[in-house]
């Protein structure tokens, strides 16, 4: 391993030790450029030469994402001028010159109040902004998203969508890794359902990782989601507290508060509330053989109150020493009164019988989480850093249900069942990380992260006999699942002014062991695997970038996917997991354009991955009942391109879009069934801000998802309508917002399998929801919309 790093690095300066530097003859201009007022840098500000006797521009830069700058020219007779938009522009006429440098140190830059009244809309506006191996989503008050959880604001993200399930996919494919603040949190974990817990004024950006370095766990083959919590850096006390009340039932508080001195900074929110989610279903299993058809539809509740707080608070030591302590408790109580119409007809499309299903389900889930951060910076560039992070989390669930079948026209259909779930999850991750700018072109980092995942299930089922409750062996299970994963990595970067590179690789062992327990079936892996990674970006002009990037992924088989256990609230319609699943590996190539013309800004990329082993549910029936199951089926290619843009005509209007298509290629084999076929989907979403009088903004964004063939059968496609409304009163202080979210109720999710003995048709919508919500904000804080909420 050892050897390996020092070849790589080697090797890296060898390919770049023939650039050329700069001329004798050129003079050197560098500095930082922070804000005034919270001294934080100022990424993208514009740094200007002008000729002193003919005003005429001479060249420039921009700043980086931490507010340096450096650039070079022959000329001597200049002055400086930084600009950037809301800011105060500051001339610099006034400088030496040493060894032909010009070194400006740290500028300060003060607020333009009267241009930042001017610009209100669009500073609201959400952007993105390029790096060299990510695209970061800044979060703006988006309208639409008032009272709405992670979910939802994940769902405005360019490249991103989230289905009526929940299930995040990133340019169309699922397994995407989900951090908060760059590592594995309760929050973000699928198996809680606990992104709802973060809403949308929580979150200050979230960062688009589609070819991740190395630097980053190697999970997820579509990807990384990283979701950036806002922390606030004002000194004194600050804070927010907001109402939100909806329909269907959405009702909840919210306190933000914040405490800064120059040693502490102390944070923490408090939330509460209650939601009721229904949700519409539909499904049809037709048997080919016996045309007997099975028709069921109802509608399924989440009852939901819930409570959480977050408490935490950050050390500086010193100027170069940081501690944080943070912890997080959430606890949820549930009821799901759900009820379903169950209709069989024969073969003669005779109705033989109808039975009416009535579940009630009761839950408790309590989740914490707790974290320990220590970050030090060397005196010699504070880019040159080690860090040290220890993660703890919990998630538990105890869950009782009571199925009722009742008889209303036909046979006999009249049934009890009971279930028992226990689930308990806890999660362990210890990392290191270090970075050295060895000079201003050549950065390494390394670094070393251990993960612990250790999960138990255990699930009863309970048959009701006429006298009491049997408990049915065949559908109850105690599955036990115990994952470590251990990684290394190292990257090295070398960035000039218009180019830059940046290798790495990452080498991690799994360590996976699976037991169910009432049947002592066991599972057992143990597997290293190498993962490079490879970036480079080329400015070509002041409006032109090129970006290039190659990663390797794996995505690991979930709880859910292993574990056998069948879910009995549709018992003509079952799914479950295989303990033999094997983990998928991608491939991933991409090369990106970033472009402005005028006052639009496009970005474009081409795409193309190749996974292995690729995990696709597959269904089976027996006696009108369908079984869904996760397989490893063969390979699949894609190819794609993206692309989105954002265009401001005027101060009062912003308009938004992003456009996908990909083509794929499936190539497999499953029980000497050859699921071969080419396929293709896209999406788009454009949205619109407009600017009105009196403190009133308006904002639409639509979305469309086409449909696309499975390897049984399709998916329809949707397209769908949000609309927000927000008017600022108290002089900004206060802010009311309207949402309505899926406007025309078009939002649904539909599929199809298609067999030679089988078919099945599902449906399920989630319906529209309207919120309104009230917010203040005190001390030093602006409005907010915390309102604690749960996923839709």
């Amino acid at each position: 391993m050892k050897l390996f790093l020092k070849n790589l690095l080697f090797a890296l300066f060898l390919s770049i030790c023939n650039i050329s530097v700069a001329q004798n003859n050129e003079i050197v201009i560098s500095g930082i450029l922070i804000e005034e007022a919270s001294n934080q840098p100022i990424p993208y500000a514009t740094i200007a030469l002008y000729k002193k006797s003919s005003k005429g521009i001479i060249t420039g830069t921009t700043t980086d994402n931490n507010g340096k700058f450096q650039f070079s020219t022959t000329k001597t007779d200049f002055y400086i001028e930084i600009s950037f938009m809301g800011y105060a522009t500051k001339t610099i006429s006034d400088f030496s010159i040493k060894n032909a440098k010009i070194d400006l140190g740290t500028i300060r830059l003060a607020e333009d109040n009267e241009a930042l009244e001017e610009v209100v809309v669009t500073g609201n506006v959400s952007k993105t902004v390029f790096k060299l191996d990510k695209r970061v989503f800044n979060i703006g008050k988006d309208i639409s998203s008032t009272g709405a959880s992670a979910l939802e604001v994940l769902n405005n993200v360019p490249s991103v969508n989230v289905n009526i399930e929940g299930e995040v996919s990133l340019r169309g494919s699922s397994g995407v890794q989900i951090l908060i603040n760059g590592k594995p949190s309760v929050l973000a974990d699928e198996s809680s359902n606990a992104l709802g817990t973060i809403t949308a004024d929580m979150i200050e950006s979230i960062e688009v990782i589609t070819n991740p370095s190395a630097k980053y766990e190697a999970s997820g083959t579509a990807g990384i989601l990283n979701i950036i919590l806002k922390k606030e850096e004002k000194k004194g006390w600050n804070g927010s507290i907001s109402l939100n009340t909806g329909i269907p039932d959405n009702h909840s508080i919210g306190i933000s508060l914040n405490r800064r001195t120059e040693k502490f900074n102390l944070f923490t929110q408090i939330g509460a509330g209650y939601r009721s989610l229904p949700r519409d279903n539909e499904a049809i299993n037709t048997n080919l053989t016996s045309n007997e058809v099975v028709f069921s539809e109802g509608t399924e509740y989440r009852d939901e109150t819930f409570y959480n707080i977050t408490l935490g608070t950050d050390y500086h030591i010193n100027d170069y020493n940081v501690l944080t302590l943070s912890g997080n408790f959430a606890y949820e109580i549930e009821d799901q009164p759900s009820e379903t119409n169950f209709r069989f007809f024969d073969s003669n499309n005779t109705l033989v019988s109808s039975w009416l299903r009535d579940e009630t389900t009761e839950a408790t889930n309590p989740k914490y989480q707790y974290e320990f951060n220590y970050k030090k910076q060397f005196k010699n560039n504070e880019d040159h850093s080690l860090q040290l992070s220890a993660l703890g989390r919990f998630f538990g669930k105890d869950q009782e249900s009571q199925f009722t079948n009742t008889t209303i026209t036909g046979s006999d259909s009249d049934s009890k069942q009971q279930t028992e779930t226990n689930f308990q999850q806890a999660d362990y991750t210890f990392k290191i990380d270090y970075t050295n700018p060895i000079s201003e072109k050549y950065t390494i980092e390394t670094g070393a992260q251990y993960v612990i995942n250790d999960v138990g299930n255990d699930y009863e089922v309970r048959d009701f006999t006429g006298i009491n409750y049997v408990v049915n062996e065949d559908l109850t299970n105690n599955f036990e699942y115990n994952q470590k994963v251990l990684g290394v990595y190292f990257t090295g970067a070398y960035e000039l002014e218009k180019w830059g590179i940046k290798a790495g690789l990452r080498i991690e062992n799994t360590d996976l062991e699976t037991l169910l327990t009432n049947t002592n079936e066991s599972n057992s892996q143990n597997f290293t695997d190498y993962f490079p990674t490879f970036h480079t970006s080329y400015k070509v002009s002041e409006n032109v970038s090129l970006q290039a990037g190659y990663s390797r992924r794996i995505f690991r088989p979930r709880l859910w996917d292993l574990n056998p256990f069948f879910n009995i609230r549709n018992n003509f319609n079952i799914r479950q997991g295989n303990p033999d699943l094997q983990p998928e590996f991608t491939d991933s190539y991409e090369l990106t354009s970033i472009y402005k013309i005028g006052k639009a800004s496009f970005s474009s990329s081409l795409y193309h991955k190749y996974t292995t082993e690729v995990i696709e549910r597959v269904s089976s029936s027996i006696d009108n009942v369908t079984t869904t199951t996760p397989e490893n089926i063969g390979t699949n290619a894609s190819i794609g391109f993206e692309t989105n843009g954002k265009y401001s005509p005027t101060k009062w209007l912003t308009l938004t879009g992003d456009f996908n298509y990909n083509y794929f290629d499936r190539v497999g084999t499953f029980e000497a069934e050859s699921f071969d076929f080419s396929g293709r989907q896209w999406s788009s979403r454009l949205g619109t801000k407009i600017g009105l009088p009196a403190d009133i903004d308006v904002e639409l964004t639509g979305r469309y998802q086409s449909s696309f063939e499975t390897i049984q059968g399709d998916i329809s496609g949707y397209g769908f309508l949000d609309l927000g409304i927000r008017k600022k009163i108290i002089k900004g202080k206060a802010v009311v917002n309207l949402g309505i979210r899926d406007l025309f109720e078009s939002r649904i999710q539909e599929s199809y399998v298609y067999q030679p003995t089988f078919e099945t048709y599902s449906f399920s919508q989630r319906g529209r929801f309207i919120t309104l919500g009230l917010s203040y904000g005190f001390g030093k804080g602006e409005a907010m919309t915390y309102s604690g909420g749960r996923r839709r």
